[in-house]
């Protein structure tokens, strides 16, 4: 008989859990292992629970996917094909419709994060030539990224998590005939969303290297004053330090103390750091002059090149967020330096090598060869300017190798033989028409995403096996007693929703799918209906930039607030929920 600690004790774990990623005190991935092993411990669920998820199919396919999709990102020219798709938009509308029809597509058979990380240069660079800030159409791209995830099964690994669970409880695994009809409604919504009423909420943000104002990005670039300087021995006033155009002098860092605000009359000395903050060019301009200013050392890329500027923005479950700059060890890893950092709504100061990063920062980076020739293996960063792109193979090896692919997949798909072999396959082709470079293709393996998943597989365990899941269920059952399934199914959802905007998508499916699941035995339901709810809330991840990877990633290229996703998150919420719902309604008849 399970006693009534192990429910509490699981419950107690998974809200700490939910506490963690939102105050972010350990990495989610630990925090997910140190929950798994504290209830294998407690004999909630045994060892073979936590070491199954390596071993599930749902799980390998993630990553196989990953790995397919990084090397097509390597392989072809994209940028190339994405002007030829767009060259003839020539309205904000029209280009927000062929990107949703091409992003959406893309996205419900490839991985969304590589397909927005080639996507936003090409935006910034479009929006440039049109004379229309890159805000207009960011925060689109990552909501039609996600859309369209929910097309078909692969299109998004939330889908394929909870394929997971469902294997792992011996259900039947949803396909992709479940996900088509929804997700192209979803889509289609969220579409004529943004080319109708969608933008009078997006926000109109300046380019930071357009002006310097309160709308525009503020770049913190740190300097170093060398004991050669033609500034020491000056005052601020007396080195033209306070009339500088577009940038202005936020600190002196003066061994350990900081000298904020500074004074006109303040005394340059040798080895201080002078903090700016304001328009990056005026900035690169005062250090590549010769005036005695100098980059600091973590500005530079030492591959003895001559500096190349690029944005990157760091991305969610990176490495090195959480970490201090100079704890990074950045030069050696990427070949490339930190010349300033960006954070929306928040005044960096200080030297950037005491900088803690955060996900969603904006690096501007000093960077050689090396860097550009190996940005497609770094998946702690994702670049946002546009860099040349390697040329393609020739068209009768490329095309042989799609027709091969295409109908792999197909076969697939047809039930031929299982997807995940069928992923393989394409793997295979891809070594045998020598695309793969297995050392890039390491650096793709997500350890954290790998660890995270599996864990989140037995915690998903234990709230069923401990009884926590029942008691929630019924405990939502309650709460819409006398409602019928409508309404619980509406509760669900609505539960799923809010976790999944500030929590991980997987850590949401791992809470949601034991209710799920207890809640289709209760209410005497089809399973699917219940799993179909909690895959499509768990994408519906709109209002917050923490609640999906996509989010984060424009949320420093467009130069977003956290209220501009609340903005136009919760009418998108609105549109993808009730078109779901509806969705659900008849299909299932609801209303009876």
């Amino acid at each position: 008989m399970i006693e009534d600690w192990e429910k509490w004790l699981t419950l107690t774990v998974i809200a700490l859990l939910i506490v963690n990623m939102v105050r972010e005190w350990i990495r989610p991935s630990l925090s997910f292992v140190l929950g798994a092993v504290v209830l294998v411990l407690s004999d909630v669920i045994e060892m073979g629970a936590l070491l199954n998820g390596f071993s599930n199919k749902s799980i390998l396919t993630i990553f196989v996917l990953i790995l397919i999709t990084a090397t097509l990102r390597d392989n072809f020219n994209v940028i190339g094909q994405l002007d030829k798709l767009f060259r003839r938009a020539r309205s904000p509308r029209g280009f927000i419709f062929q990107m949703g029809l091409v992003v959406g597509g893309l996205s419900s058979v490839l991985n969304n994060t590589p397909i927005v990380a080639l996507m936003i240069p090409y935006i910034n660079n479009w929006g440039k030539r049109q004379g229309i800030h890159p805000s207009k159409f960011l925060i689109p791209l990552s909501y039609m990224a996600i859309t369209g995830g929910m097309i078909t099964l692969i299109g998004t690994s939330t889908n394929l998590v909870l394929n997971g669970f469902l294997e792992q409880n011996n259900e039947p695994l949803l396909g992709f005939k479940d996900f088509l009809l929804p997700g192209l409604l979803v889509s289609a919504g969220g579409l004529l969303f943004f080319v109708t009423v969608g933008g009078i909420f997006l926000p109109d943000k300046q380019e930071p290297l357009e002006q310097f104002s309160e709308n525009v990005r503020e770049y913190v670039v740190e300097t170093h004053v060398r004991p050669d300087s033609k500034l020491i021995g000056k005052t601020i006033q007396e080195a033209d330090l306070r009339t500088l155009r577009g940038v202005y002098l936020l600190e002196i860092i003066r061994q350990k103390n900081v000298i904020s605000p500074v004074s006109p009359d303040e005394v340059i000395q040798t080895d201080d750091n002078l903090v700016f903050v304001g328009n990056t060019e005026t900035i690169i301009d005062l250090v590549d002059s010769d005036n005695g200013i100098y980059a600091s050392e973590h500005s530079d890329p030492g591959v003895g090149s001559k500096r190349e500027l690029v944005e990157a923005v760091i991305p969610a479950n990176s490495d090195l967020a959480g970490q201090k700059v100079r704890d990074t060890n950045f030069r050696d890893r990427f070949e490339a330096g930190i010349f300033a950092i960006h954070r929306n709504g928040e005044r960096l100061s200080g030297k950037i090598g005491d900088i803690r990063l955060q996900s969603g920062d904006l690096l501007l980076l000093s960077v050689g060869s090396f860097f550009k020739q190996h940005i497609g293996s770094f998946r702690d960063l994702y670049v946002v300017s546009e860099l040349d792109v390697p040329a393609s193979g020739s068209k009768v090896k490329n095309g042989s190798f799609f027709a091969l692919s295409i109908g792999t997949i197909a076969l697939g798909i047809a039930g031929t033989f299982s997807l995940f072999t069928s992923f393989l396959l394409v793997l295979l082709l891809m070594f045998i028409y020598r695309y793969i470079d297995f050392t890039k293709a390491k650096k793709e393996i997500d350890v954290d995403l790998l660890l995270l998943l599996v864990s989140a597989l037995a915690l998903g365990e234990a709230l069923i096996s401990s009884g926590a899941a029942e008691m929630l269920g019924n405990l939502l059952i309650d709460w819409t007693s006398g409602s019928g399934v409508l309404w619980t199914t509406i509760g669900l959802f609505v539960l799923t929703l809010l976790l999944t905007n500030f929590v991980t998508n997987p850590a949401a499916v791992s809470i949601a799918f034991p209710l799920a699941y207890s809640l289709s035995r209760e209410m005497n339901v089809p399973g699917e209906m219940y799993y179909l709810t909690i895959a499509f809330a768990a994408s519906c991840a709109f209002i917050t930039p923490i609640g999906y990877q996509t989010n984060l990633m424009v949320y420093g290229p467009g130069s977003y607030r956290f209220g501009d996703f609340v903005r136009v998150g919760l009418p998108m919420t609105v549109v993808y929920t009730a078109i779901f719902i509806s969705y659900l309604t008849f299909k299932y008849d609801l209303l009876t």
